[in-house]
């Protein structure tokens, strides 16, 4: 959303063809503008790209929901395989461990593709860049559900990564282009909960239906999600032109200042410990807390919850203090993970410390704005790169904890691993 009018012009309708309108009193006279802090926040300069028209009410909305889908398909997506990997090694003759391949072939691609996707789209509009990255989601999920062979399958769930972190990037900076700055974090929020969602419900639907008809069909949903999502995009989300001096060389500007660096660095490594326990929390569910296997299933949607109350508080705070919100989350993880490590043995603190462990998500809003404002005109990529660092994190928590794991210290030396993290 980055067209802008001249003083007194109007937009012609069809540049939104749904629920919105032109104030000329209020069409944005420039696209990126160094606008003044938040109130009560930090004083650093804040870099804004404002919408194209103003829009109503029902507009935002409509748009923040479209956006959100597609978070929800991309969530689903991601976590579902994860139950469903014995079927996959069936389908195909390979082992569990093998089929966890699919798992990394997926995550590279998010890795590789946000940059490369948000440098090479720098003259793209985002409305046409975002519905080409969730018709290449949409379609490699379509695709992997009737992939014939194991290598086949796991070279479409790479491609299928490949749009992942750009389109959340993408859809934060649309999201935030609609708020007024001291809002945006609860914007960034609102679209992120299309991902905590589908953690608390997209994963175990589709896991079910996986199970219950096939792994394929799971894979069929997650694409039908990501048609809707088209969809809604097409229909909601306003036209709009390619900003004034983007450029791939601008975008790369991103790499030559150290708070983008120093932010992906506490993405990459603070959300680590999160994924340390996550990833081992069935057994020690099962084996440290000697709670039954029927209970993993409810021990991981308190997790999701978690996550959905972290979203929606986190980045309420972080509209007042982003680096406050990301040190005082890092902090409380510090804690909540030293706590989970020393308790793990007890079922009802271990519950308490999974739904506190998943509010740690509280900080990924604040990270995610944070890096609009320090990217300043380079935000496209920045802001894409946020995802690669998570996927990062989710590659070096349970690697670390796996590690100490096998040294003999016990699944709930996972806490302690998160601690370090």
């Amino acid at each position: 959303m980055t067209a802008h009018l001249q003083s007194g012009q109007t937009a012609p309708m069809r540049s939104c063809p749904f629920f919105c309108w032109v104030l000329p009193s209020q069409v944005s006279m420039s696209q990126s503008t160094m606008s003044e802090a938040r109130p009560g926040a930090e004083t650093e300069a804040v870099y804004t790209t404002e919408p194209p028209v103003a829009l109503s009410p029902l507009a935002i909305a409509l748009i923040e929901l479209a956006l959100a889908a597609g978070g929800f398909g991309i969530g689903t997506g991601e976590f579902a395989i994860m139950g469903l990997l014995p079927d996959v090694a069936t389908t195909y003759g390979v082992t569990v461990p093998q089929a966890g391949y699919v798992i990394t072939a997926y995550a590279l691609g998010v890795v590789i593709g946000a940059p490369i996707i948000a440098v090479l789209a720098a003259r793209m509009t985002r409305r046409a860049l975002l519905l080409g990255l969730m018709g290449l989601f949409a379609a490699g999920n379509i695709l992997s559900a009737v992939a014939p062979d194991f290598l086949s399958f796991t070279l479409l769930r790479f491609i299928t990564g490949l749009p992942h972190g750009a389109y959340f990037g993408v859809a934060a900076l649309v999201a935030a282009s609609m708020a007024p700055i001291h809002k945006r974090a609860r914007a960034v929020g609102r679209v992120m909960l299309g991902l905590t969602i589908a953690t608390l419900l997209g994963t175990p639907l589709a896991t079910f239906f996986g199970q219950l008809l096939s792994w394929r069909a799971a894979f069929m949903l997650v694409g039908g999600i990501g048609l809707l999502t088209v969809a809604l995009l097409w229909l909601f989300q306003p036209r709009d032109k390619v900003e004034e001096g983007a450029s791939v060389w601008r975008e790369l500007g991103a790499f030559r200042r150290v708070q983008v660096w120093l932010t992906l660095a506490i993405a990459a490594v603070g959300f680590g410990g999160m994924f340390s326990v996550f990833s081992y929390i069935a057994k020690t569910t099962t084996d440290v807390a000697m709670m039954p296997v029927s209970t993993v299933s409810m021990v991981l949607a308190l997790f999701g919850i978690g996550m959905n109350v972290g979203n929606v508080v986190g980045s309420r705070l972080a509209d007042i203090s982003l680096n406050g919100t990301i040190g005082g989350m890092l902090a409380f993880n510090v804690l909540v993970m030293t706590v989970f490590g020393m308790t793990a043995d007890n079922p009802f603190m271990l519950c308490l410390c999974v739904f506190l462990i998943g509010c740690g998500f509280a900080a990924c809003p604040a990270v995610q704005t944070r890096l609009m404002d320090v990217a300043q005109d380079a935000q496209t990529l920045a802001a894409a790169l946020n995802h690669s660092a998570f996927n990062v994190a989710n590659a070096l928590g349970p690697w670390l904890a796996g590690m100490s794991i096998a040294a003999g210290y016990g699944f709930a030396s996972s806490g302690f691993v998160g601690c370090a993290l």
